[in-house]
């Protein structure tokens, strides 16, 4: 079983109006005729499914309006922390309705349910299992209502992913951290047991998390900056990755060229990027770590990008067991390979629900 630790599922339906429930080639065919800004989908339900990917830690995001609009977003983004809530929670229904809906969908939330989904796995009708991810904090509009959060599903928090008003974000470059409404948060996040999740964060953010957090710290989505810095502070530094391992985190590696490859940004060839670039950053988390037990996957396909930025060998999500095939001939175990392709994720979430 593979894990994908970060697909914006909620969004991209929501957004765009893709019905996931279809397969790929269908919403292929009709987004050749009518085209969004999110380029051609890689993700459906059918196609995670096909490829063997059956835990995904799907997100809840929306998209800050500021002078600075990366994605352009417009059903999904926000101007108010009122906004954000009630937008937040059509995404969240969304997976509930999922799970309602489709006897093969399951939300993850303790270790009977993510037991249950395991054993499906070797069953004629294995079990998709969606664990709900918060990207950016904004929809929280007081730390006091994650009782709520929790009570509804939600598992993951990442605080920032533009500034927020809980921490700064790693796009604007800025020096600040968390506020004093930031530390809170973490605080009553801990109690509950909220996995925090530091992707986005700024420097000083990621850092004061990783000192002060006293729960579960992961990096659904993130590479590496030592080989591509062009990214500024988005990609995480040594030093972080270094505590994240301390720590007992993972990290998952995003499949998008512009974060693989120095220099590349979005849009240029996508031949120019392959798998070679998504094992050198395993492979340098992995030497710097001295163990194949702290990486895995957070793809974060149809993210903002599509089909025509993601590594050349890859066709869709359905694709992501070819990275197996990668870090074989790099000399990586079996063992390795398995504890990359999802066995890492899944070990840090029955350790974080078993406390």
């Amino acid at each position: 079983m593979l894990v994908d630790a970060h697909l914006d599922l909620a969004y991209t339906a929501l957004e765009f109006g893709r019905d996931l429930r279809r397969p790929l080639a269908e919403l292929r065919q009709a987004e050749q005729k009518q085209p969004t800004s999110n380029g051609i989908p890689t993700v459906s339900l059918p196609e995670l499914q096909k490829g063997g990917v059956n835990l995904v830690f799907s997100t809840i995001f929306l998209e800050p309006v500021s002078k600075r609009s990366a994605l352009a977003s417009q059903k999904m983004n926000y101007h108010t922390a009122v906004e954000a809530h009630q937008k937040a929670h059509q995404q969240l229904d969304y997976y509930h309705r999922l799970a309602d809906e489709l006897e093969q969908v399951v939300l993850v939330g303790d270790t009977a349910v993510l037991q249950d989904l395991l054993t499906s796995q070797e069953s004629d009708t294995p079990q998709l299992g969606l664990v709900p991810l918060m990207e950016g904090a904004d929809a929280v509009r007081h730390p006091a209502e994650l009782e709520e959060w929790w009570a509804r599903g939600l598992r993951l928090i990442g605080p920032a992913w533009d500034d927020t008003r809980y921490a700064s974000g790693a796009w604007r470059g800025t020096r600040a951290g968390f506020t004093s409404d930031g530390f809170l948060l973490m605080e009553v996040m801990a109690d509950l047991g909220f996995i925090l999740d530091l992707t986005h964060l700024s420097e000083l953010a990621a850092q004061e998390a990783l000192e002060r957090y006293d729960g579960t710290v992961v990096a659904t989505h993130s590479n590496c900056r030592a080989l591509v810095d062009h990214v500024g502070q988005r990609n995480l530094s040594d030093a972080h990755i270094r505590l994240l391992g301390e720590r007992g985190g993972v990290m998952g590696i995003v499949l998008y060229n512009r974060f693989l490859k120095q220099g590349h940004m979005k849009g240029e060839r996508r031949e120019l990027v392959t798998l070679d670039h998504v094992v050198a950053h395993i492979d340098h988390v992995c030497q710097l770590l001295g163990t194949a037990d702290h990486v895995g996957i957070g793809s974060d396909f149809d993210g903002g990008f599509g089909w025509a930025d993601i590594p050349s060998e890859l066709n869709s999500v359905a694709d992501l067991s070819l990275l197996g095939d990668k870090l074989q001939e790099r000399g990586y175990t079996a063992v390795d390979i398995s504890n990359i392709l999802g066995q890492n994720w899944i070990r840090l979430l029955q350790r974080t629900w078993a406390k």
